[in-house]
């Protein structure tokens, strides 16, 4: 890994998320345009009759868009870490990079919600004094998050023993 800060005309080595995660968040389109196309459906039948109960594949059609639109996004998202800070990357239409300097980090915590432990996946959120320069990492394995946190929280307590 890539531990300079790229002044030697190589970028950093980018680490992606674990396919996991867009395992996860298509499970979560798929039931919820499901579940509104048979809501809405079921709704129109009732209120003006079969024919118009056909609208409910409006939220098939968006659940075929969505499912691709997940994986572009998905595999927008990596990290990296250099000597002085970690970068963040993510987005495919409004594009963004966060660069967390390691002495400006004052919280590391590894989160996990109950979707995530079934597929076997950790968050790792930065908490830094600046409220706008938050940042998180999606999708990982549990043992990378703590390995992330560890060392970044080392990290850390290094560069800010100087301030």
């Amino acid at each position: 890994m890539n531990k300079g800060t790229g002044t030697d005309g190589a970028g950093p080595d980018w680490v992606g998320l674990q396919g996991g995660l867009l395992t996860v968040r298509r499970l979560l389109l798929a039931v919820w345009m499901l579940a509104l196309a048979g809501a809405t459906a079921l709704a129109l039948w009732l209120l003006a009759g079969p024919v118009w109960a056909a609208a409910g594949a409006f939220w098939l059609a968006v659940l075929a868009w969505g499912w691709g639109l997940l994986e572009r996004n998905w595999r927008s998202w990596r990290y990296a870490e250099r000597a002085d800070d970690l970068l963040i990357s993510r987005g495919v239409l409004w594009q963004g990079q966060t660069v967390v300097p390691y002495g400006r980090m004052q919280l590391v915590e590894v989160t996990s919600g109950p979707l995530e432990r079934r597929f076997g996946l950790a968050s790792v959120q930065l908490h830094t004094a600046a409220a706008a320069t938050d940042a998180k990492i999606p999708g990982l394995l549990p043992a990378e998050a703590e390995r992330l946190r560890d060392r970044l929280a080392e990290l850390g307590e290094a560069r800010s023993a100087g301030l």
